[in-house]
């Protein structure tokens, strides 16, 4: 039995990783601060460390083949931790000789994102988020050529279902269900990339079982759902059996509120995203796994709105 580790196996991402590793017959260890290491999914060992100990790391990934890292700072917090983390991270790889697997996002294309991106495409350091992406990456692939220190990054687009909140749905694109409204962040028109969590986690174990396949330094693209506002509305209502009512997003209001609230200045400056059209190609993930795993998009909201609750009446009828 091969054993996993999974760093932030609290979080949204984490959980889904741990459940899909779970059910394919691993070992899995789940890493979590606090009182988070009681809430992890079911056959998952907790494990009590914080990634910013690198020996308290270290001995928590002790006995890994992988590691996965799902660790994810606040927003607010990315420039002060991402980075420092991540040197511990792969410091935990190499103690260990375990392949490293890394969620990755498209905040590395910066402002020139766009509709079928694959792995080569060229990076753009136009924000913050994506300098810090860009340079962590490039940790990776330094330890990996100079090191040997596997890993794989599995790039993908916005999450969404599973079991945990703080995602757009719950916080924005169905947080007004009860008054029947759909609230999208962009043009109704717009391509955004997307991905369900649950097919996410199963691409995770799907690469992990192929590792010994590829080289140091690999990434892929996993395409999932591209949506326009539109077509997730329909999903949504084909769901809930009723029409909704399109609201927008105050984005001058919020970045006005981003001068007294960092949370809000961080969202705000992400927004280029709801209002660019880009999906990932996944082409290359196909061709290394086979058949990639995908949930028909009316299937998937409606997973993603029964395991979170968010539709009200369902809640009364039942």
């Amino acid at each position: 039995m091969e054993k996993v580790v999974i760093l932030g196996a609290a979080g949204r991402v984490g959980d889904a990783a741990a459940r899909a590793f779970v059910s394919r017959g691993w070992k899995v260890k789940g890493l979590a601060r606090d009182a988070k290491a009681d809430r992890l999914a079911p056959g998952v060992e907790p494990v009590r460390a914080d990634a910013r100990d690198r020996d308290a790391l270290i001995r928590a990934c002790e006995g890994a083949d992988v590691i996965v890292n799902a660790l994810n700072p606040l927003y607010t917090e990315w420039k002060e931790k991402v980075l420092p983390m991540a040197q511990n991270v792969i410091a935990a790889a190499e103690a260990t000789g375990a392949t490293h697997m890394l969620p990755g996002n498209v905040y590395n294309f910066g402002y020139s994102v766009g509709m079928g991106m694959k792995e080569d495409a060229r990076e753009a350091g136009s924000t913050e988020k994506a300098r810090i992406r860009i340079e962590m990456e490039a940790l990776f692939r330094h330890m990996a050529e100079d090191r040997d220190v596997q890993t794989i990054v599995l790039r993908a687009g916005d999450f969404f279902g599973g079991y945990g909140t703080g995602g757009w749905l719950d916080l924005m694109i169905l947080s007004k269900l009860n008054s029947d409204s759909f609230v999208w962040p962009g043009p109704m028109d717009v391509p955004h990339a997307f991905a369900y969590l649950p097919d996410l986690g199963e691409a995770f174990v799907s690469l992990a079982e192929k590792r010994r396949q590829f080289g140091r330094f690999e990434c892929f693209h996993f395409s999932g759902h591209s949506l326009t506002g539109e077509q997730m509305k329909q999903a949504t209502e084909a769901v809930i059996g009723r029409k909704l009512k399109r609201r927008g997003v105050p984005w001058a209001l919020l970045r006005a509120a981003g001068l007294f609230s960092p949370m809000m200045r961080e969202i705000a400056l992400m927004s280029y995203l709801w209002r660019v059209p880009h999906s990932l190609d996944g082409s290359k993930l196909e061709k290394a796994i086979g058949g990639v795993p995908y949930t028909d998009t009316v299937e998937a909201i409606g997973r993603s709105i029964g395991a979170l609750g968010l539709d009200p009446r369902k809640r009364m009828a039942a």
